[in-house]
């Protein structure tokens, strides 16, 4: 299938499932995550969910990081449509959230940091394949970002559903280390 077909269907499934069993699912992908070696983790970038779009909540694998590393930074994206691009800020349990043209909540914080000293970075996703490729929601902002960023920051997505075959990869399209899932956790 190309990414408009694969964007189409999954979030039909996606925006399918009751809230009781995206809870599950969500519990579920936190053991899976947690086989995930570790890795130097003094700086994670986060994404908060599309409620409309029934996306994944990463609250759980944050409060697990948080859990083993009191000092970790969390750092959320900030999307700038006219420049086609986006930046991340550190946030904390004060900073407050607008919710931007996309239905994307972004952080109103003044600390920016460099793409460079980003450790760990969740990726939003609607599917992805064996190979470690995503579909995203096809305006190329995280995969801007990631190239900006150090080659040795791990990149995590999460997905309810297995994977799938992505007919149309794009030689800008950048791969993940893992991707969650309810049953299992992918290596790439």
């Amino acid at each position: 299938m190309t990414k408009e077909e694969i964007r189409i269907l999954y979030k039909q499934k996606r925006r399918k499932i009751a809230v009781s069993e995206k809870e599950k699912l969500e519990d579920l992908m936190l053991i899976q995550f947690q086989k995930i070696p570790e890795v130097k983790d003094d700086c994670l970038m986060s994404f908060a969910p599309i409620t409309a779009q029934n996306e994944y909540n990463p609250y759980l694998p944050e409060a697990w990081y948080h859990l083993f590393n009191k000092n970790i930074a969390f750092v959320y994206p900030k999307m700038y449509p006219n420049y086609n691009s986006m930046e991340g800020f550190i946030v904390d349990n004060d900073t407050p959230f607008k919710t931007n043209e996309f239905g994307v909540d972004e952080p109103f914080s003044v600390v920016r940091i460099r793409p460079e000293d980003i450790d760990i970075m969740f990726v939003p996703l609607i599917a992805f394949d064996v190979n470690g490729h995503r579909v995203g929601y096809g305006k190329g902002y995280y995969d801007k970002y990631i190239k900006l960023c150090n080659l040795k920051m791990v990149k995590i997505g999460f997905s309810f559903f297995e994977p799938v075959n992505i007919d149309d990869i794009n030689t800008h399209d950048m791969k993940l280390n893992y991707c969650v899932t309810p049953q299992q956790l992918y290596t790439f």
